[in-house]
C-alpha cells in the first residue's frame, strides 16, 4: 500500500507500518524525524508545521509512487505532521517494504531526501527566549524563494522572454561523469526546465576526484538517480528524470524524443557515434566532447540544420580500446569540467538563440599550454542532398573475434599468443605461460606483427578491451588470423573485472 498523508495528530508508527505488512516482504526499513531540543545552536522550545496541502500531497503520492517503482519495493508510506509539536514529537515518518533489505532501505532513504527537497513544507521555531522564526524545510518553499535567475536575466540578450524559454525546455544528458556532473549542474543553475539523465552506470571511489556532483556516501549507488537527487535538491524549481539504462541502439531514438537537445558526455567512441548517428536521424542538435589526458575537443552536430557530423570527417567508428582510458592515461578533474562547461554554453547557445553557435567546426583545446584551435569540419559532399554514411552504418556487422577458452591452451590448438601490454604492464604482471610474443599495441597497429598467412594469432592484454579492439582493426585490414582472448589476463586470472573497468574508457569521465 503506497500512500502520503498529513495529520494533526502524533504518528503512531507501528500503526502506519502494518499496512505494509505482505508474505512477500522479508524486509522493512522506517525513518523518524523527530523535534529537537536545538537549532543553529539555539534551544528550542517547540515548533510549528504547516504545508501548501493540495500541492504537497500530490507530489508526495508521486515521490512515494517513484521510490516504489524505482527501488522495486511491495510498498511505502509516509505520514508528515502539522501543527504545534513539542520536543522529542515524531514530526515525520517513512517506511518501506520490499523482499529484501537492500531495496527497503533504498526506497526509505530516497522518499525521504525527496520529501525534504521538493515539498512546499515550512517549520516555525520556537526558541526558549521567547523568539520564534519561520524556516524554509530544506530549500522546499518553491523556485520564487529559491532560486533567482536575475543576474543572467539581467543580460539583454536572455530576460524573462529567455528564462521562459529555458523553462520550457528539455535536455538529455547521456553520461553523468566527468563531462556529464560540468553539464548538469550548468543547465540545472541556469533553470532548463527539464533534464534527463541517462547512465547505467554506479557511482565508485575512482570517480569522485573529477565529478563532484557525488560523494562518498553515494559510491554504489546508480550515478542518474544521485545525479538527479543532487540536481533537485540544487534547484527544486525544475525536473531532473533518471534513466539508469544504457543508451543504445535499442534505446537511442526514444530517449532523444525526449528532448530539444542531446549532450554526449559518454566515455565511449560506440555511444558517441550512436549518438551521432540518432540525432541525425531524428533532426536533433548533439552537442558532443571527448576528452584525453589534458587535452579535448568539442563539436556541435547540427543534424536540424543540414550541418556536418562524426561520420563526414570519421566514416567508421573508432574502434574502443584504441585510446587509452581513464585508468591506464590517468585524467585530472578540470579537463572534463572545462570541456563540459564549453557544451553547456553550447546548449545555452541553442536554446537561447544566442549568437556565436558553432557549427560544421571542432574545437580543440589543449589545457597545459592553453592552446585552442577551431577547424573547419564541413559535411561530406555525398551528403548534401542527405547524410548517406549515418544510413551506410546501420549495415555494418562486425565479426565476433572473441574466443573463450583457457590461455593455456593457446599452444595446444596452434596460436601463437601476442601479449599487447606495455611494458610496465607487462612488468607488473607477468604473463602466466612461455612462449609468446611481446609487441605493445602501438607498434602492433603499425605493423609490428609479422605477416605469416599460415600463422594464428591471439592478442593478449590485460581485460580484453585493447586486444579486441586491435584484432579488429587488423581484420579491416584484411589480417583475418587474428583473435583476442575475451576478458584477457583477468578472466583467465580468474579475477573478473568491475564494469567500469572493461568498457573501453577514454578520458572522458
Amino acid at each position: 500500500m503506497n500512500d502520503f498523508s498529513f495529520t494533526r495528530a502524533p504518528i503512531d508508527s507501528a500503526a502506519e507500518a502494518g499496512p505494509l505488512a505482505a508474505a512477500e516482504a522479508g524486509g522493512f526499513a522506517s525513518f523518524e524525524g523527530r523535534v529537537r531540543d536545538h537549532n543553529e545552536g539555539r534551544a528550542v522550545a517547540g515548533l510549528d508545521y504547516e504545508a501548501f496541502e493540495e500541492l504537497a500531497l500530490a507530489e508526495g503520492r508521486r515521490i512515494v509512487a517513484e521510490a516504489v517503482r524505482r527501488h522495486g519495493a511491495t510498498g511505502a508510506r509516509c505520514v508528515h505532521r502539522l501543527g504545534r509539536l513539542a520536543i522529542g514529537d515524531v514530526a515525520v515518518w517513512v517506511g518501506a517494504a520490499s523482499a529484501h533489505r537492500v531495496e527497503a532501505f533504498a526506497a526509505c532513504r530516497e522518499i525521504i531526501d525527496e520529501i525534504k527537497h521538493r515539498l512546499p513544507i515550512w517549520k516555525r521555531e520556537h526558541y526558549a527566549d521567547g523568539s520564534r522564526h519561520w524556516v524554509n524545510c530544506e530549500r522546499c518553499a518553491g523556485p520564487v524563494a529559491v532560486f533567482d535567475y536575475s543576474r543572467q536575466t539581467t543580460l539583454p540578450e536572455i530576460g524573462d522572454d529567455g528564462q521562459r524559454r529555458l523553462t520550457g525546455a528539455s535536455v538529455v544528458v547521456v553520461g553523468a561523469g566527468g563531462l556529464g556532473s560540468a553539464v548538469l549542474a550548468i543547465l540545472a543553475g541556469a533553470g532548463v526546465g527539464t533534464i534527463h539523465v541517462i547512465d547505467h552506470d554506479v557511482v565508485e571511489a575512482s570517480n569522485l576526484h573529477r565529478q563532484p556532483l557525488y560523494s562518498s556516501a553515494d559510491i554504489g549507488r546508480s550515478k542518474a538517480e544521485a545525479a538527479a537527487q543532487r540536481l533537485r535538491a540544487y534547484n527544486p524549481s525544475i525536473r531532473v528524470l533518471p534513466h539508469s539504462e544504457r543508451f543504445d541502439a535499442a534505446s537511442a531514438a526514444g530517449l532523444l524524443s525526449l528532448g530539444d537537445v542531446v549532450v554526449d558526455c559518454s566515455d565511449n567512441f560506440a555511444t558517441k557515434f550512436l549518438i551521432n548517428d540518432a540525432a541525425v536521424r531524428a533532426g536533433r542538435p548533439a552537442v558532443i566532447a571527448s576528452v584525453y589526458q589534458y587535452e579535448g575537443q568539442l563539436q556541435v552536430v547540427r543534424a536540424d540544420a543540414g550541418g556536418s557530423c562524426l561520420r563526414c570527417q570519421w566514416p567508421e567508428a573508432t574502434k574502443d580500446g584504441l585510446v587509452g582510458n581513464c585508468r591506464q592515461a590517468g585524467v585530472l578533474g578540470p579537463v572534463p569540467a572545462v570541456l563540459g562547461s564549453l557544451q553547456a554554453m553550447e546548449v545555452l547557445k541553442l536554446l537561447l538563440g544566442l549568437p556565436g553557435q558553432m557549427r560544421d567546426e571542432v574545437l580543440l583545446i589543449d589545457l597545459l599550454d592553453l592552446s585552442l584551435r577551431r577547424m573547419q569540419a564541413p559535411r561530406h559532399a555525398a551528403c548534401m542532398a542527405a547524410c548517406v554514411r549515418v544510413a551506410a552504418s546501420e549495415t555494418i556487422a562486425v565479426e565476433d573475434v572473441d574466443v573463450t577458452w583457457p590461455l593455456a591452451e593457446a599452444a595446444i590448438r596452434g596460436f601463437r599468443v601476442v601479449d599487447i601490454r606495455e611494458q610496465y604492464e607487462c612488468a607488473a604482471e607477468p604473463m602466466p605461460i612461455a612462449g609468446h610474443d611481446s609487441v605493445p599495441m602501438g607498434r602492433l597497429l603499425a605493423g609490428g606483427l609479422p605477416d605469416d598467412a599460415s600463422a594464428r594469432y591471439l592478442l593478449v592484454c590485460t581485460h580484453g578491451i585493447r586486444s579486441r579492439a586491435a584484432a579488429e582493426a587488423l581484420r579491416a585490414l584484411g589480417r583475418n588470423n587474428v583473435w583476442s582472448l575475451r576478458g584477457g589476463l583477468a578472466a583467465a586470472a580468474g579475477r573478473g573485472a568491475s564494469e567500469s573497468e572493461v568498457v573501453g574508457r577514454q578520458c572522458h569521465q
